[in-house]
């Protein structure tokens, strides 16, 4: 198939690279050049716009940072509205508010413009591996057409709804995950309180109930203290307030999602939104005063 791919991040370059080994013609567009030369090697074309490369594609995957970059590479000036022919599809991985995904649908769908909003899990070594799990929001036949590509991506994919629910359901997603890195950050800050190994709290609890990949991964970041990004801290950050402004939106009470967020904003304000959010645990360490020695 023609496909065109936007936003060769982390997440986005080896999705991109996936594509094109799956045998596809690829057309992608990055705002630092720099970033689409791995697939030029690889044999993509690099585009000067969002037009340009929905004028050479069938089906146009975005994955960018917010809602604002979202509604800007699909509806701006020289966005892929603007070079999208009618009965195209707009596949958009990014993770962003379920409002503007709707809003950019209903927009594209005045133009015969298809669109699948499908936020995905699994960080950059899901999409290394092509093992991310997709949630996809948008009309049943879109999805059927576009399986094979997404198969290309992910291990797991789950047609959540119409489009919007996709968002929702990756808005669902960030708040366990986080809320449990947060959990798993208090625990070890229990254990070093009260002068037992973290590490051998941390071997236990993952043969029992409390068990969980957030408690292997990011507990193991902790009791290690490698605090190096896997995910940067402020994506996470990005995404709670998404959470919480849906979660008012709807008149939806989330009082742990809201102490979670608190102590996000307090990461921020320490300057550790680069490090990864396994840092939720020095927040805590600065709020007791208590550090390992």
């Amino acid at each position: 198939m023609k496909l065109g791919f936007i936003g060769l991040g982390a997440m986005g370059r080896p999705m991109a690279l996936h594509l094109v080994r799956g045998g596809h013609e690829l057309a992608v567009y990055a705002r630092r050049p720099e970033a689409a030369a791995p697939l030029v090697e690889a044999g993509a074309l690099a585009c000067d716009s969002p037009a340009e490369v929905a004028r050479r594609a069938d089906v146009v995957f975005t994955i960018v940072t917010s809602s604002a970059d979202v509604e800007q590479v699909a509806l701006g000036d020289k966005g892929i509205a603007q070079g999208a022919a009618p009965g195209s599809v707009l596949v958009d991985m990014s993770t962003i508010a379920p409002s503007v995904a709707r809003r950019i649908a209903s927009a594209l769908e005045q133009r015969g413009i298809e669109m699948l909003d499908a936020p995905v899990s699994g960080g950059t070594a899901g999409a290394a591996a092509a093992t991310l799990a997709i949630m996809a929001g948008g009309r049943t036949e879109v999805l059927d057409r576009v399986r094979p590509l997404l198969e290309l991506l992910g291990k797991t994919i789950v047609h959540v709804g119409g489009n919007g629910a996709g968002q929702v359901a990756k808005a669902c997603n960030q708040m366990v995950m986080v809320s449990v890195i947060e959990a798993v950050a208090e625990a070890v800050q229990l254990a070093n309180a009260a002068g037992v190994d973290a590490a051998k709290v941390r071997e236990a609890l993952l043969g029992g109930s409390a068990q969980s990949r957030v408690l292997d991964l990011f507990g193991g970041r902790m009791v290690g203290r490698d605090f190096r990004p896997g995910v940067e801290a402020w994506l996470h950050h990005k995404d709670f307030g998404l959470v919480l402004r849906e979660a008012a939106d709807l008149g939806a009470p989330l009082p742990v999602s809201a102490q979670v967020w608190q102590q996000l904003n307090a990461l921020m304000g320490a300057g550790m939104a680069r490090d990864d959010t396994s840092s939720l645990l020095r927040v805590l360490e600065a709020q007791s005063g208590r550090r390992p020695a």
